[in-house]
């Protein structure tokens, strides 16, 4: 109850905060985190499959594990909030309701685009301001600039990172010992 009181911005520094005891980059981490039962899943998963996360970003983001994956080494490097605005602008582009349109709009700006905002991308001010300008008449596409450049970003920063990874190594390896 006491997380009430706290106001949104100083929530997320909270947050922030209580993760630095908690940071870590291991593959009991990306466990932890996995749409099904982690033994379940990894049992489901194969060497070829994780290996295949190595092809391309989009593999590795198409694959439910990989997200999953990717999310968690995104936790340890404190920047999970590029792939939660990713995911969210996939979801917006799936809305129908032009009254959901403008809302759904409006929260994906407060909360990843806008300066201060509690999860705020890396963005430049150009694709900033032509983003605030496209949610006042929202449509499908109005984050399209916004998104291509924080996927681009992921792919070629975060994601090299990712593979070498201990979580992604890790992972690799469990598969491996599963088929000796």
């Amino acid at each position: 109850m006491a997380a009430l009181l706290i106001p949104r911005r100083n929530r997320g520094m909270r947050t922030r905060l209580g993760c630095l005891s908690h940071k870590s980059d291991s593959y009991n981490d990306f466990t932890a985190i996995l749409p099904d039962k982690p033994n379940r899943a990894l049992k489901r998963l194969s060497t070829e499959e994780a290996t295949r996360w190595a092809d391309s970003f989009d593999v590795l983001l198409s694959h439910k594990y990989g997200l999953a994956a990717f999310r968690a080494f995104l936790k340890t490097e404190f920047s999970e909030e590029n792939l939660e605005f990713w995911l969210a602008c996939e979801d917006f582009k799936k809305t129908r309701s032009a009254t959901k349109l403008a809302s759904k709009a409006q929260r994906i700006f407060e909360e990843f685009i806008d300066v201060q905002a509690p999860r705020e991308v890396n963005i430049d001010f150009q694709t900033r301001e032509l983003t605030r300008r496209n949610v006042q008449e929202p449509s499908l596409s109005c984050f399209d600039q916004a998104q291509g450049k924080v996927h681009s970003l992921m792919e070629k920063d975060s994601y090299p990172r990712f593979l070498r990874s201990k979580i992604y190594t890790d992972l690799l390896s469990q598969t491996q010992r599963r088929l000796s």
